[in-house]
């Protein structure tokens, strides 16, 4: 049976670089059951995971995007983002963007400032 609280994620900036917070944020939404859809404009795979190169690829609806990418990159986002409509738009420390964040919530989605490993390690990563 589905866990009902699994989500469809995501995540913005994937790393095939195990030692990077993106790609061990990868490893642990996979553990946590949820859906994970890798998005890096250069990697095709990561362990056997389709990477997509851009917002647009993305063809299924999203519960969330986890954003693992400075402003620099996020503040081209926003016109994808309000096309995919996620519920809800995660950044991870370094990756915060005030602006976006403003934009977002004028286009009705929520976005919060946080961490994706411990919001799933403390089990607040999903909302029901």
């Amino acid at each position: 049976m589905k866990d009902p609280t699994a989500e469809t994620v995501v995540l913005v900036g994937a790393s095939d670089d195990p030692e990077r917070y993106a790609h061990k944020a990868l490893v642990s939404l996979l553990k946590h059951g949820h859906h994970v859809i890798p998005l890096h404009p250069k990697l095709t795979d990561i362990g056997g995971i389709p990477v997509l190169a851009s917002l647009e690829e993305v063809t299924r609806p999203v519960d969330t995007v986890t954003l693992y990418a400075g402003p620099k990159i996020s503040a081209g986002l926003l016109g994808d983002l309000v096309k995919l409509s996620p519920r809800r738009v995660i950044f991870n420390p370094g990756a915060e963007n005030p602006l976006l964040a403003q934009e977002l919530a004028k286009a009705g989605i929520a976005s919060e400032e946080a961490c994706t490993l411990v919001l799933l390690a403390s089990g607040q990563f999903s909302n029901p």
